[in-house]
């Protein structure tokens, strides 16, 4: 599953930092490279195709029987998930 829009104008809002977590939660990266690495990556996100679309497409696809997800699939989809909401 795609992080949301929404997450992804909060860690806009945020500068772009990375997060990662510790003993007291969440909190930015100290490597000043991760900074540019979270920019263009964030920019990448944002110009994916829109979610309903994306909705759509899948719709069509499960309502024809074609849409077939692999196990390798579920299971990314669940730890991206797993870390787009530890980021909300």
């Amino acid at each position: 599953m795609r992080i949301s829009d929404e997450q992804v104008q909060k860690i806009l809002q945020q500068g772009g930092v990375s997060l990662f977590e510790n003993e007291n939660g969440f909190v930015a990266s100290p490597r000043d490279d991760d900074q540019e690495m979270i920019k263009k990556l964030t920019q990448e996100v944002l110009d994916m195709p829109d979610r309903e679309a994306m909705i759509a497409d899948l719709k069509a696809k499960i309502e024809a029987g074609e849409y077939k997800p692999s196990s390798d699939d579920i299971a990314d989809a669940m730890v991206r998930r797993a870390i787009a909401d530890r980021i909300r």
